[in-house]
């Protein structure tokens, strides 16, 4: 069987979708029988020790100040376990992906490097991270991403590298709208939705690659202002707070970033789900709203060309203005009950085809393959 040495910038207690992610990922490897020894570059102060968790040992590698002294210790207690491993993953993040790789060449196993969004996104035009993620690829015996149309991105970087697509996932048996959370909801909107006009959610860290600040010009010129409540949920990109202050005809609610159990209540404030990024892997967000029945208003950038159609929502091309002033037009305009049924079929396409069960299997060929 096999016994796996995952680095990862990313894992519980940190925050965030990639260490959902990671953690998620992880527990569905260890449920299948792997081995999986997490090593964590936490860059949090924290102490630096080695616990058992079950399925394998947790790391916790602080890197403080000194990243390189941080990980030249991991690669001395690495090393007394040489033999034992049979891969070393690689799991996104900048120093995960530095020293995965020499890990792997140490270790002498094959290495797995998983590339989340803004790995490849903005790594590909960094001068400080684009060496190292070339090094890490091209010494990868697979390469895995989130997104079919990263592919070719990782073949321009690396020409021989295989490549594999594996898709993130939702475990609707654990995501839910509870009675308690739908009531609250109806409560919020109650307080502060005008009858008639639909709620579009714009949830997560909305940096600039999440497109906020071109949504809202696209919803300006598209006169369809006041057919919507935009509920801003997370941290967003600078400049957007003014810019609605300065437009009272959009009207717009703000609460601050949540942690993913006080989510549900957040979708089921929402009749939309919006998604308009330039760029991106595949959005926790994404599958999270669909899978509790919202229909998403998406571009098509990274894996939400891989989940979103006209069947669930309300695709557009990611950028273009003219798209998506025309899918903020056919969700204004699209009877309640043709809503309905998009949010129906979005729960059933995640719960169909974006389950835990699939993306571990993924991630369990992707070892046997690449086994030695």
């Amino acid at each position: 069987m096999h016994r796996v040495l995952w680095v990862t910038e990313h894992y519980p207690p940190s925050k965030g979708g990639m260490a959902e992610s990671c953690d998620r990922i992880v527990r569905g490897l260890r449920g299948a029988g792997v081995a999986v020894d997490v090593a964590h570059l936490t860059r949090r102060a924290r102490p630096w020790r080695v616990e058992r968790e079950q399925g394998g040992l947790l790391i916790t590698a602080p890197l403080e100040d000194d990243p390189e002294h941080a990980l030249r210790r991991l690669l001395g207690t690495l090393a007394r376990s040489a033999g034992e491993y049979t891969h070393v993953v690689a799991f996104g993040g900048t120093y995960a992906v530095l020293a995965a790789p020499v890990y792997a060449a140490v270790l002498d196993v094959p290495l797995v490097t998983l590339l989340r969004g803004n790995d490849l996104d903005t790594g590909l035009f960094s001068l400080r991270r684009r060496p190292t993620l070339t090094d890490a690829l091209r010494a990868s015996a697979r390469v895995c991403t989130v997104a079919r149309s990263h592919v070719p991105l990782v073949r321009a970087l690396a020409p021989d590298a295989p490549v594999t697509f594996v898709a993130n996932s939702v475990d609707t048996g654990q995501w839910e709208v509870l009675p308690s959370e739908r009531a609250a909801a109806r409560a919020w909107r109650a307080g502060h939705v005008e009858a008639g006009r639909r709620t579009v959610g714009l949830v997560g860290v909305l940096k600039n690659k999440k497109g906020i600040g071109f949504f809202l010009d696209a919803l300006r010129v598209s006169g369809h202002a006041g057919r919507f409540h935009l509920l801003l949920v997370g941290e967003v990109e600078d400049g957007v707070p003014a810019w609605l202050a300065e437009r009272p005809e959009v009207h717009h609610t703000f609460l601050p970033f949540l942690e993913r159990y006080e989510l549900p209540r957040v979708y089921a404030s929402c009749d939309v789900v919006a998604l308009p990024s330039f760029y991106d892997g595949m959005p926790n967000v994404a599958l999270e709203a669909a899978a509790l029945g919202v229909p998403l208003l998406a571009s098509d950038a990274g894996g939400l060309a891989d989940v979103v159609d006209d069947r669930i929502g309300f695709p557009f091309a990611a950028g273009d203005p003219h798209a998506c002033r025309a899918a903020l037009d056919a969700a204004a305009r699209l009877p309640d009950a043709e809503l309905a049924k998009l949010g129906a079929a979005a729960a059933d396409r995640i719960a169909r085809d974006f389950t835990p069960a699939a993306e571990t299997a993924g991630y369990l060929a992707v070892l046997r393959e690449t086994a030695r």
